[in-house]
């Protein structure tokens, strides 16, 4: 018998929808649903491929925001934080001035996903730079950085419940992908 998948995902969305998502899940349709909607994994697998990419968002739309001094997959986030990426600021008195510090970093599990979704959470990350809180202007800026913004989060989120559910990653490791 499989598991009853998870709903911690979409706790936030209407019970109605996550009951569809678990739905589809139980009738192994969301896998082909989504890969239909994103067929092909992104590119970027290093850490110095995401700082390029999450540099290139952020030049375009974060200019004048400050540098970035990390960006990284980390295998830890998932497990440990319970998030998908994180955004950390760290202030540190040199001789007479204050020199911040802001580092990125996005779970290892997006380095297997399509480029929406990887786009979804760096876009989510950098709007940490501006608006700290998740509130109105937050998810304004996001949704100006990425205007699919919503459903790529709801899409993403019902992959996680998928992933979880049935423990079947849908897009090729760079491992299987070489040896496909």
């Amino acid at each position: 018998m499989r598991p009853r998948p998870s709903a911690d995902y979409l706790a936030g969305y209407p019970p109605a929808l996550a009951a569809q998502v678990r739905h589809l899940i139980e009738q192994d349709r969301l896998a082909d649903l989504l890969l239909r909607k994103y067929p092909q994994a992104h590119t970027v697998r290093t850490d110095r491929a995401l700082y390029d990419y999450v540099q290139e968002l952020k030049g375009r739309y974060l200019r004048n925001a400050g540098q970035l001094s990390k960006v990284a997959f980390d295998n830890k986030i998932h497990v440990i934080q319970h998030a998908l990426g994180t955004h950390t600021r760290i202030s540190r008195v040199q001789g007479g001035k204050l020199k911040a510090k802001c580092e990125i970093r996005v779970a290892a599990v997006f380095r297997e996903m399509p480029p929406e979704f990887l786009r979804m959470i760096v876009v989510h990350e950098l709007a940490h730079i501006r608006e700290r809180e998740h509130d109105k202007a937050f998810y304004q800026l996001c949704r100006h950085m990425e205007p699919d913004y919503h459903q790529l989060e709801f899409d993403l989120r019902s992959y996680l419940c998928h992933l979880e559910a049935t423990g079947r990653p849908l897009w090729p490791t760079a491992a299987e992908g070489a040896n496909s």
